[in-house]
């Protein structure tokens, strides 16, 4: 079953469908994806907290920087739209996206691509010669993640693993704004790597469940070949794994950098949990994260973790040393070794 609005009739694509209008070639630069770029931000307020002797702060770098960010994001929508296109066509709802219900040029394509591409490198440029390099591996991870021979979207689990990387890039990216001279600590690094894995996983899994729901599962593998090779139970038990290796570095990053942290650490377990209650909802908002902020109980979860978060930056709690220095208590009469 294909979801084409030609499909119906057996009538060529390019045929019958309309012409694309500039809005529509717009429309496929995704703007409205944007507010993913709220990643960022914990690097921006983590390298100025952490670093003591960053640079000064700049609010037009920070600027430029996403407005850099926002071009690099938008082109490897572009690229990842048009090459989806024909898979796209199998999807309930992505069958209404302008490359597959429009006729699109593929030259006007490749020229909006490049374009954008160039223009956030050039503004990549202006911020620092790390941010530079940074947006370069986000423009390498959406080619790697949309173009063959690569195309690791269709490969089962490092679809998950490739897209995510752009979780990690992003909060270089934050970091390089306000000091471009060093880069954040593996353990955060690998923690929001990890994180990242699991929310692509919780999507993956509301979106089988939806598909497979409404339309059976031969439209959902027609739609993505890495869906042949998952299941809702392989789903879950994946994202799971990612939530506990994201939790295990990310306490790693607390304790070492500032163990004040540590206070946090239910919140973040809230945070994932809600996401997955979330995720297991019908028609649940997981399917499209840009959409997330619709939703009240995650957006006051990930407010009360940022004031919790910013109260542990200035507070000093320093008897929570006692949770990485060695302690071993004595319970024995007289001291250790005497006979009770």
């Amino acid at each position: 079953m294909t979801f084409h609005p030609d499909a119906a009739t057996g009538s060529s694509l390019a045929g019958q469908r309309p012409r694309a209008s500039v809005a529509d070639y717009v429309a496929i630069a995704r703007p409205d994806h944007w507010v993913k770029h709220i990643f960022i931000v914990p690097g921006i307020a983590l390298a100025y907290v952490l670093v003591p002797d960053r640079p000064g702060f700049s609010i037009l770098t920070v600027l430029l920087g996403f407005v850099s960010a926002a071009a690099i994001a938008s082109a490897n929508y572009v690229i990842n739209e048009w090459l989806d296109a024909e898979f796209d066509a199998h999807h309930p709802t992505k069958s209404r996206r302008p490359a597959v219900a429009k006729t699109m040029s593929p030259a006007a394509i490749y020229a909006e691509y490049c374009a954008l591409s160039l223009f956030g490198l050039a503004v990549a440029w202006l911020v620092s010669a790390m941010f530079f390099a940074v947006s370069i591996a986000f423009l390498v991870s959406g080619l790697m993640y949309n173009v063959q021979p690569l195309r690791t979207k269709d490969k089962v689990y490092v679809d998950v693993i490739t897209e995510s990387v752009n979780n990690p890039i992003r909060l270089m990216l934050g970091w390089a704004m306000i000091d471009p001279g060093t880069v954040p600590p593996s353990s955060l690094l690998l923690s929001y790597w990890m994180g990242g894995a699991f929310l692509m996983t919780v999507k993956r899994f509301a979106e089988y469940r939806s598909i497979v729901m409404t339309h059976g599962p031969e439209v959902l593998h027609l739609y993505r070949r890495s869906f042949r090779y998952y299941t809702e139970k392989k789903l879950l038990i994946v994202s799971f794994l990612y939530a506990q290796m994201a939790v295990f570095f990310l306490a790693v990053f607390l304790i070492k950098y500032r163990v004040e942290y540590l206070i946090s650490f239910p919140f973040f377990a809230l945070l994932f949990a809600t996401y997955l209650w979330i995720g297991l909802k019908q028609d649940s908002t997981a399917q499209a994260p840009e959409r997330l902020m619709k939703e009240p109980v995650l957006v006051g979860v990930v407010g009360v973790l940022v004031i919790v978060f910013l109260g542990l930056t200035f507070i000093d709690l320093p008897f929570l040393t006692t949770l990485y220095d060695p302690v071993f208590l004595d319970f024995t009469w007289g001291g250790r070794g005497a006979v009770p």
